[in-house]
């Protein structure tokens, strides 16, 4: 560590230390994944996504009835299975890449993927 006029300066031969590292790797994880709020994703799934993903599909957190789509209890999907469906849509479950925000993907990937199979 160096004092300089300017303040502090962390180096360690001429290179940023492990603080940068640490930066990065904090600035790499989505802010959805950082703050996931369930009920946030409970809102765009049954409400915000437009259809509502619990027009088709089954899932009891949300209370979520659908006949259409997958049961998502049952199949309990993963983030990243749920963001590229979501994003790209599947079969006759349409794309919500420019309807739904990158952020409200990835807050209703979060959702569905801890909640699904838990019973509700």
């Amino acid at each position: 560590m160096k004092i300089t006029p300017t303040g502090l300066r962390l180096t360690s031969h001429g290179s940023p230390t492990g603080l940068s590292a640490v930066l990065l790797a904090f600035l790499a994880v989505p802010l959805a994944a950082q703050e996931a709020d369930p009920e946030a994703g409970r809102t765009i799934f049954t409400k915000a996504a437009q259809p509502q993903c619990a027009l088709c599909h089954v899932l009891a957190d949300a209370d979520a009835e659908g006949k259409v789509g997958p049961n998502l209890d049952e199949l309990q999907p993963s983030v990243d299975q749920v963001r590229a469906a979501v994003t790209s849509g599947v079969g006759v479950m349409p794309a919500f890449e420019g309807t739904l925000s990158e952020e409200e993907i990835e807050t209703v990937s979060t959702y569905v993927a801890e909640v699904a199979g838990s019973g509700g």
